[in-house]
């Protein structure tokens, strides 16, 4: 059964198995959902992501007081259709993951809500002022968050951006939303200028406790990068 085999390392997984009987089906439904979606998505924002934010989300969650089912649903459909991949189009999301939890029925309250975490959830420079706030946005956006860092972080980063270095090209750290979507520059100043920034954005205790350890494997990871670059080691 799918449930069950999401929550099998976690510690406290009695706790959040009870929690997820209340909906088992729906939630075992939006997993199929987003995998079928996402079948065809590019790597750093493909299932396996959605699988990693879902997990972190829960790990997040198991410490707070929240509505899970609306975390649940929210990291599962939170990358459903993401605007880099839609031509910057940021409406399709919200709308294919209002479609299908009006399909299973959902309340009305709980799809406005997951709505609005999805069209809140996004980094966008750093420069976005958030018009929706909860709980819920709050340990989803940090799941999200988590998995822009660390070695999955690094990871994602070059295979979203290939390797292409110019120490000529400085990074920009104050991009506005446009500047930020428009952005070709170096894989490298991507660590600069949203990375290494995440640390200091995140919501919960529990987020900020697992970022602090993430963002310091990225600054040995980019030692060891320009070491590497410069011949030192």
């Amino acid at each position: 059964m799918l449930i069950v085999e999401v929550f099998k390392n976690f510690d406290n997984q009695h706790f959040l198995i009870n929690s997820m009987m209340n909906n088992p089906d729906l939630i075992n439904k939006t997993i199929a959902f987003a995998k079928e979606q996402l079948n065809d998505a590019e790597g750093g924002h493909d299932w396996f992501h959605i699988e990693r934010v879902y997990k972190n989300a829960l790990l997040i969650a198991k410490d707070t007081h929240c509505d899970l089912v609306v975390v649940q649903l929210g990291a599962l459909l939170h990358d459903i259709a993401d605007s880099k991949f839609h031509n910057g189009d940021e409406t399709i999301g919200p709308k294919t993951a209002r479609l299908f939890l009006e399909s299973e029925n959902v309340s009305e309250g709980t799809i406005k809500h997951v709505v609005n975490i999805i069209e809140n959830i996004s980094y966008k420079g750093g420069n976005f002022d958030k018009k929706f706030s909860s709980v819920e946005l709050d340990i989803v956006q940090d799941a999200d968050r988590l998995d822009a860092i660390g070695a999955i972080g690094v990871a994602r980063a070059f295979n979203y951006g290939g390797f292409k270095y110019n120490p000529e090209i400085a990074p920009i750290t104050n991009m506005t939303k446009e500047e930020y979507k428009k952005n070709n520059a170096p894989t490298i100043n991507h660590f600069y200028e949203k990375l290494l920034l995440l640390k200091d954005k995140m919501n919960t205790e529990t987020g900020k406790q697992i970022a602090a350890e993430r963002h310091q494997f990225m600054e040995t990871f980019l030692a060891q990068f320009y070491a590497e670059w410069e011949g030192v080691k």
